[in-house]
């Protein structure tokens, strides 16, 4: 087998034919959420000012999240106006993010730069974990000029801890409910040339049902960074995990299976060189691949259990590798436009076995894609303005040639009062499962890619001597050439076709307000709506898209609510509310559809510092956390329920 290294060489000079540039977009940061280390920005590979951002961002700084005690990225996103978090039972199963209405997989989701959604835009939010992260930052917005596929409602980025001056050293420990446990250390450094840090952990829990529901997983996080302006600068992020999940429960929720479950290893691995080649012009260059390996088992669970599929194995190796060069030119003061481009391999291989009464089946998989893109913007801003605007063409060695555009203005209005504006286009390529699959299910390999074309207006009013901010926004997405399932009728026939289309509409509000100097107040609100306007093959009650009908499993309403008080030595107190309206699920059992009621949960937590940090001496504090502290017996996913009140605990030392 190639080694990683010598793919990326392939595609270093692969892309070096085609104008190409890294598609690193809106990154939003302001003062008051700015970590050590990490600029403010909106556009990292253009190093633009914070006024020139026109989508709606939110951003979620990791030291926050760790003080109220939350510990993965699914957790976190709750928080986050516009976004539909489903988890679909105990901690550690499958997390998927519905971003304004979209598709599960039409959010882009980047770890220090480098994508890590699977072929086809699928993420599982429950495996990064926040130990190490220094912000996350979710653009909404159709994104696929910056990034390509799957950033067609969205963009989440992760960007992890980063190390400066003397040796730190960090460690937690934690328990709580479920039988769960954590440990997590760290140590960091650096100077003015650079710095570095690694950390790794490790965390379990039991689970919440009788049997069969533990999750475990390991991880290690390095980063590394090094320049000189005469020499230009370089760095480096390594990412690994290794998780294992328990399924007890089978396709309707029932909790049946005692051995079956899924793990993976997961590795990411980005490295970005960068030189200033003359006052006005930058070339950089991302080297990146992620990629996954693992599978599903799950055998007999006894010598009678031999009636209909009674057992199967799968084992995936799915890897992307990419190599993206480009150029800023800074053509005025506070103008930017760069051009550049991209070529990434998308790779699986897989063996699946399946026993049945019906007899064995097996099947292996072997196929891979090759996408290559060019595209050109320019980032402007002014004293009252700012602009951006960009195109970009993206080949691929299976869809063929698809076009995006995106343009953004906003425009402050009054010195407290900042309106706003984007349009654009975006696209996600099909699943290498619609795309290949082969035996029971044939994959259409003449799919076209998902689209959709998004607008969205808002604006920014700050009250009070600018201890007031409210931001508002209204936003539409249609989506076409949705990809649906068909029964075949012809032999070796392909399954999947272009043939849906649905939009989304709806209302963004987020308020921020310092009630006191020690009292901070924070409210978000969505109003969604979803309807499918071209069906599917499937009209029946139990077809995902049928003429009229809303999507699945998003809320019309949905809403967060939180006071923090923080008291002496940084410690803090925080009280918040999630509440998620009606949404509609699948019920195969009564043939139909069924209504999941809506749920309001509760959570507390307590960060409490013993003893703050100094020079050379690491703080101390105790966070505690209360989740669904009212008990709340709801489900996500139909059939499938979700943890009731639990309580965590957990030493730092930082």
């Amino acid at each position: 087998m190639r080694s990683p290294a010598s793919h990326l060489a392939t595609l270093v000079v692969a892309s070096l034919g085609v104008a190409t540039a890294t598609p690193l977009g809106a990154q939003v940061t302001t003062d008051s959420t700015r970590s050590a280390g990490l600029p403010a920005i909106v556009v990292t590979a253009t190093r633009v000012p914070i006024a020139a951002v026109t989508a709606a961002a939110t951003v979620l700084r990791g030291d926050d999240l760790r003080r109220q005690g939350i510990t993965t990225l699914g957790e976190a996103l709750q928080l986050v106006p516009g976004l539909a978090v489903v988890q679909t039972s105990s901690p550690g199963t499958r997390t998927s993010v519905y971003t304004r209405g979209g598709e599960s997989g039409y959010t882009r989701v980047l770890v220090d730069g480098v994508a890590v959604n699977d072929p086809g835009g699928d993420h599982d939010y429950a495996n990064l974990t926040i130990d190490d992260v220094d912000r996350i930052e979710v653009i909404r917005g159709p994104s696929s000029v910056l990034y390509g596929t799957d950033a067609v409602s969205g963009v989440i980025q992760v960007f992890t801890r980063q190390g400066q001056g003397r040796l730190r050293p960090e460690l937690k420990a934690g328990t709580g409910s479920f039988g769960s446990r954590a440990l997590h250390g760290a140590v960091s450094g650096g100077n003015a040339n650079g710095g570095y840090r690694i950390g790794a952990g490790h965390t379990r829990t039991d689970g919440i049902h009788a049997f069969n529901s533990g999750y475990s997983q390991t991880f290690i996080n390095g980063t590394g960074r090094a320049g000189r302006r005469d020499l230009g600068d370089v760095a480096v992020a390594v990412h690994y995990s290794d998780a294992t999940v328990h399924v007890p429960t089978n396709g309707s929720g029932a909790v049946v299976d005692r051995n079956a479950f899924q793990s993976g290893e997961r590795v990411t691995v980005g490295l970005d060189l960068g030189r200033q080649l003359t006052q006005r012009v930058e070339a950089r260059l991302l080297l990146a691949e992620h990629r996954t390996d693992g599978g599903f088992t799950d055998r007999p669970d006894d010598v009678a259990d031999t009636v209909g599929f009674f057992a199967q194995a799968s084992v995936d190796h799915v890897a992307r590798r990419s190599a993206d060069l480009r150029t800023n030119v800074r053509i005025a003061a506070a103008t930017v436009v760069t051009f550049g481009g991209l070529a990434e391999q998308q790779q699986q291989r897989g063996t699946l076995d399946i026993d049945s009464e019906f007899g064995p089946f097996s099947s292996t998989t072997d196929v891979e894609r090759i996408t290559r893109a060019g595209y050109a913007q320019a980032v402007g801003t002014t004293a009252a303005v700012a602009w951006n605007l960009g195109i970009r063409v993206d080949h691929s060695s299976v869809f063929g040639t698809f076009g995006t555009w995106r343009g953004g203005l906003a425009v402050t209005a009054t010195p407290t009062t900042r309106l706003r504006a984007v349009a654009g286009r975006a696209f996600r390529e099909p699943t290498f499962y619609q795309n290949f699959a082969e035996g029971f299910v044939i994959g259409n390999p003449n799919l076209r890619p998902e689209q959709a074309t998004s607008w969205e207006i808002g604006i920014d009013q700050h009250a009070a001597n600018g201890r007031v901010l409210v931001r508002a926004t209204w936003f539409t997405q249609h989506f076409t050439d949705l990809i649906e399932y068909s029964f075949g009728t012809v032999p070796d026939a392909p399954n999947y076709f272009n043939v849906a289309g649905a939009r989304a509409r709806g209302i963004e509000i987020e308020i921020s307000a310092t009630l006191t100097p020690r009292v901070r107040a924070d409210v978000g609100y969505t109003w969604l709506h979803t309807e499918v306007i071209e069906a599917g093959f499937d009209d029946t009650p139990t077809g995902f898209f049928v003429e009229g009908v809303t999507l699945l499993r998003r809320p019309a309403h949905s809403a967060t609510a939180a006071v923090a008080w923080q008291g002496g030595r940084r410690s803090t107190l925080r009280l918040q509310a999630i509440h998620r309206g009606t949404r509609e699920d699948l019920d195969y059992a009564a043939n139909g559809r069924a209504t999941l009621p809506a749920v309001t949960t509760v959570d507390l937590s307590v960060n409490a510092v013993v003893r703050p940090a100094t020079p050379g001496r690491p703080g101390l504090a105790i966070t505690g956390r209360l989740s669904n502290a009212l008990d709340e017996q709801y489900e996500s996913v139909l059939g499938f329920r979700s943890p009731g009140r639990a309580f965590t605990v957990a030493l730092r030392v930082d």
